[in-house]
């Protein structure tokens, strides 16, 4: 298979994970073009099509679920294969949602390369698929549902961890600080994607 024909668009806001997938699929012969939000890569797919899409789910401005619904609403751009990666959406009902929407693949963070890479070339080889968009109130009600649960369950763990920061040595502190901040930065991502949602919920009742 030639691995040049077509590209990847991987598409994902961490700088770190972003460079390392962009590094190792070339590495690896693909040709690949990069985006860090679902409007950046809605813009690079308009200039041309990619033979197959790799996005992380939670990110600002366009998060990896609206991006898929928006894909598979446009004949043009519906049988495009697109890969899920995550480390916050991977509950059962997460990944039965994904591919609800027309998810081809469910991949959970940190990313196993030895299963990965054969995944990749078994997509490309079977090419387009045949996805089907949900009708946008279908969309809405269950990407709301999940958005209510993530929400629910970063409550929690933000409040555990804030708990024990208290019960930590000052060493330990910094580093469970970052990883605090971080929780607390997805969790207004997630309020605020839940806002928006429920505002187009309404405007469709």
């Amino acid at each position: 298979m030639d691995k040049q024909k077509g590209f990847l668009l991987v598409v994902e806001d961490v700088p770190d994970i972003l460079v390392l997938l962009n590094e190792t699929l070339k590495f690896k012969g693909y040709r690949v073009v990069t985006a860090t939000n679902g409007e950046e890569a809605m813009e690079i797919i308009q200039k041309e099509r990619p033979a197959l899409i790799i996005t992380d789910i939670l990110m600002p401005k366009m998060d990896g679920f609206s991006l898929v619904h928006r894909l598979r609403l446009d004949p043009a751009t519906r049988n495009i294969p697109v890969v899920f990666l995550s480390a916050t959406y991977v509950a059962p009902e997460d990944k039965e949602f994904a591919l609800t929407i027309g998810v081809t693949r469910f991949v959970e963070k940190p990313v196993d390369m030895e299963t990965f890479f054969p995944m990749i070339d078994s997509l490309l080889a079977e090419g387009a698929q045949d996805a089907r968009p949900l009708d946008e109130k279908q969309f809405y009600e269950g990407y709301k549902k999940r958005l209510e649960s993530k929400l629910r369950h970063k409550n929690t763990q933000i409040s555990r961890d804030q708990h024990l920061l208290e019960t930590l040595q000052e060493p330990q502190k910094q580093s469970f600080k970052t990883s605090l901040q971080n929780a607390i930065r997805e969790r207004e991502e997630i309020q605020k994607l839940l806002d928006e949602i429920r505002g187009r919920l309404e405007s469709l009742n």
